[in-house]
């Protein structure tokens, strides 16, 4: 279930921005931030409907970029053929991901540590820290122990 504080949001904004806030548009928002796993269009598409049968894919794809203006989601490019969205910026905007090349598992960390050494680089090249994104590919242990994978296996992938 959305938090009403993202909602609210939301649909302040949409209103600010001479949006509707249509039935379809609700189904949307709620998908979208009913979990904290990331996900591309097609699969929010798939969610939403589930929500609202009736919601489009046209309708999905105009949202997104107002969701993304809003702060709350972020687009990510994890470096496949698709962008990725991400429901977790607005209660964790300081967090960083793995993404295993094997089975395409998202995983996200934040590190303190890591967050202080990127500023100290940035003031010793002198710049400003604003915005850092970090994504590590990295292989899944589990597959290189054992030969087997189970988000792999499950989803079909490679």
């Amino acid at each position: 279930m959305t938090e009403p504080a993202i909602k609210e949001k939301i649909i302040g904004f949409m209103a600010s921005n001479g949006l509707r806030v249509t039935a379809q548009r609700q189904a949307i928002i709620e998908a979208a931030f009913s979990t904290d796993e990331h996900y591309t269009a097609e699969e929010l598409l798939e969610r939403a409907r589930q929500v609202d049968p009736s919601v489009s894919r046209a309708t999905v794809y105009r949202t997104l970029p107002v969701l993304v203006q809003t702060g709350l989601l972020r687009e990510l490019d994890l470096g496949k053929d698709q962008m990725y969205y991400d429901p977790n910026y607005a209660s964790h905007p300081n967090h960083n991901h793995i993404i295993c090349v094997d089975c395409d598992k998202i995983v996200e960390f934040e590190d303190y540590c890591l967050d202080v050494r990127e500023s100290v680089i940035a003031k010793n090249l002198g710049f400003r820290p604003g915005a850092v994104r970090l994504r590590i590919e990295a292989t899944c242990e589990q597959l290189a122990s054992t030969g087997t994978c189970a988000r792999r296996d499950a989803s079909g992938v490679k």
